[in-house]
């Protein structure tokens, strides 16, 4: 481990300094690579689903680790989407001239070497290595054991493509030791690691917090919130909902909870009821909405539970004031959205709720690098420092000053 980390270390050197266009010309290659070796990814990815069904893995965890010749060729456009991005290395952020007249500039940095641990979704190895390449950063790949011939495939093209252009494949690899010991010593690891990114369950992200001592950013969980106001537009609403729940049921950016306002909950419920029914989506509900629609009586637990599944907690609130109370309490910090035509409504809303991306009259499904531009993410951060939301390759880089003298002394 620790010879592996020292030369990640000293990849990091090499990577911060290549020139933007040059970096952009290899992801190209490594997208061109994806698709040429897809074969070869698809029957490790076979392997790993057969061991799925063995080991009687759910749904909807089958359904983030499958890979087929469309999400090979997403992968491989994401690669080319972030290779089109502009270069995130050495831009002057500030410049000034102090009383002394030194000339200050704020330039962007890669952070180092960043360490991600993630389960299910072998994509998030070509995205992930795809962002710390062109941000300057020294990818250690640590993904989940039900992906693992899916993963050691797509990095293993990787890090062909990066050594056949001549540079370590240490910049983009799979932590040598992914056992549990080994994960609990790379996340000590400050003195060749400069950032761990987490993301996957609740007990995950608590462990790596609890127990690093290199900086965090936590990509924790998605108890999402949609609440349709009184003044929303209900056809809309009704179309939100079922997009945000149903859409991806497994996903950290789908929808967990819905709050239905009083003044129109008779007229809404029945359409939503019979929207999430055509759905298969099981819905647990608050007394109230139990006396409108058929649903399962929901328990305090609900409030708090990331489904992760098409199920949906549903209650009756009293209004905005009170939804964004409920949001305060139970919410994670992740995505919740509003439908409403009212526009104080709105404002009120997107002030009030602490959150990373709060929408209006959108789904909480857009909360994604991809969707919003970045060509994909190393995740989504519910921290406030030093990222929060989306993690593009912006979010990938630190700065330092630069500070320009004809001689000063102080």
């Amino acid at each position: 481990m620790t010879e592996f980390l020292k030369k990640a270390k000293e990849s990091s050197s090499i990577i911060a300094t290549l020139e933007g266009k040059r970096k952009s010309e290899i992801l190209q290659k490594m997208a061109n690579a994806l698709e040429k070796e897809k074969e070869a990814i698809l029957t490790a990815n076979a392997r790993d689903m057969a061991a799925a069904d063995e080991n009687g893995l759910n749904d909807a965890l089958k359904d983030r680790l499958l890979l087929d010749e469309g999400r090979i060729a997403a992968m491989a456009q994401s690669l080319r989407e972030i290779a089109a991005l502009r270069e995130p290395v050495g831009r002057v952020l500030e410049g000034w001239r102090n009383d002394a007249n030194l000339r200050i500039e704020k330039v962007s940095v890669p952070i180092g070497v960043i360490g991600v641990i993630y389960e299910s979704r072998p994509n998030v190895t070509a995205d992930v290595g795809a962002l710390c390449f062109k941000s300057g950063n020294v990818a250690i790949l640590k993904g989940g054991k039900e992906a693992e011939h899916s993963n050691r495939a797509i990095a293993t093209v990787l890090e062909d493509v990066l050594e056949v252009e001549g540079l370590p494949r240490e910049i983009i690899s799979l932590l040598p030791d992914s056992s549990r010991e080994g994960v609990a010593r790379l996340i000590r690891q400050d003195r060749y690691v400069d950032l761990i990114v987490p993301r996957g369950g609740e007990a995950l992200i608590r462990y790596v917090s609890e127990n690093a001592t290199v900086p965090v950013v936590k990509h924790d969980k998605g108890l999402c919130h949609t609440y349709i106001h009184k003044a929303a537009d209900q056809e809309m609403a009704v179309r939100i909902a079922l997009n945000a729940k149903c859409d991806r049921p497994g996903v950290c950016n789908a929808m967990e909870t819905l709050l239905v306002d009083r003044a129109i909950a008779r007229e809404i419920l029945p359409k939503l009821s019979a929207a999430f029914e055509a759905a298969g989506t099981q819905l647990r509900a608050d007394e109230e909405a139990c006396g409108i629609i058929e649903a399962a009586l929901a328990g305090d637990e609900d409030w708090d539970t990331e489904y992760l599944a098409n199920i949906l907690a549903v209650k009756v609130v009293g209004g905005l004031e009170e939804a964004i109370e409920h949001i305060r309490r139970h919410g994670s910090g992740h995505s919740e959205a509003i439908v409403t035509e009212d526009y104080r409504a709105a404002e009120r809303f997107l002030d009030a709720v602490d959150a990373a991306c709060v929408y209006v009259n959108a789904s909480t499904r857009f909360t994604d690098g991809g969707a919003f531009g970045f060509g994909a993410e190393v995740g989504i951060s519910t921290n406030k420092l030093h990222a929060r939301g989306p993690m593009g390759i912006d979010e990938l880089t630190t700065y330092k000053y630069k500070i320009y003298g004809q001689g000063q002394i102080r």
